[in-house]
């Protein structure tokens, strides 16, 4: 029986293959925020002030599902925000050395950047941006003008990265795992995803929008749009976000 690629990863990734993280060999750790463009900046509402008529917990789970067509509403910046920080928002016990976010993360590493493609959400222009989660702000990027387009086609065609008031793009540095895990963070990192996408599922459902997770697409074709290598820096998670449609 040919071996398979999945087993190799899962055997070389045993505790018994591990050489020494470079934590272990007292190398500095890799920061804990990483800004891929400069641009013009926008401010995004304090979590701490957002009123929403949110569902309790419960009823959030119960109703969660994949939503994949949306009301042409916009979004507020303050769902935005609200998305945002539910997914990747530092908590102020963070400290220089590791940062404490709303989701679970191996080690506290967060591996994440979030880029945020927006169609439709007020005080924004259509374009692709990336969360400061460190300052709560988003950075817009210098992308062509259909990004929207090109990331859908890139993304096996599904339509609701369009049709969504925003797309979510979950962007690994993987060194920030793996300095402390070596190519075990690898499992890791993409356990984190989980945690991270989740919470957007239920972060929509409190205020009466849904989501979708996407995680079929064209790893190359995403990477080069988003201007990342594909190795070090790679798209990891996509989920589409929108107001949903009346029935």
């Amino acid at each position: 029986m040919t071996e398979r690629i999945g087993d190799l990863f899962l055997e070389q990734t045993k505790y018994r293959n591990l050489e020494p993280s470079d934590q272990e060999k007292k190398l500095p750790q890799p920061p804990l925020f990483r800004h891929y463009q400069e641009g013009e900046r926008f401010d995004l509402p304090q979590p701490d002030g957002l009123r929403f008529d949110r569902l309790s917990l419960q009823d959030a789970i119960e109703k969660r599902r994949s939503v994949r067509t949306y009301a042409e509403t916009p979004f507020s910046l303050d769902q935005l925000s609200y998305l945002l920080w539910a997914t990747q928002g530092v908590k102020p016990e963070s400290t220089k050395r590791f940062t404490l976010r709303t989701v679970p993360s191996a080690g506290a590493r967060h591996p994440f950047e979030t880029l945020v493609l927006v169609n439709r959400v007020n005080a924004l222009d259509p374009g692709l941006y990336q969360f400061d989660a460190d300052k709560h702000a988003l950075v817009r990027w210098h992308t062509a003008p259909d990004i929207a387009s090109r990331l859908t086609k890139a993304c096996l065609g599904q339509p609701m990265i369009g049709n969504a008031a925003a797309t979510l793009i979950w962007v690994a540095d993987r060194y920030r795992m793996a300095w402390r895990y070596g190519e075990r963070g690898l499992r890791y990192l993409y356990l984190d995803a989980g945690h991270v996408c989740q919470n957007a599922y239920l972060a929509a459902e409190s205020f009466g929008a849904g989501a979708c997770a996407i995680g079929a697409f064209f790893d190359d074709q995403v990477n080069e749009l988003l201007g990342l290598d594909g190795s070090d820096h790679f798209a990891v998670y996509l989920a589409a976000v929108g107001i949903k449609a009346e029935p």
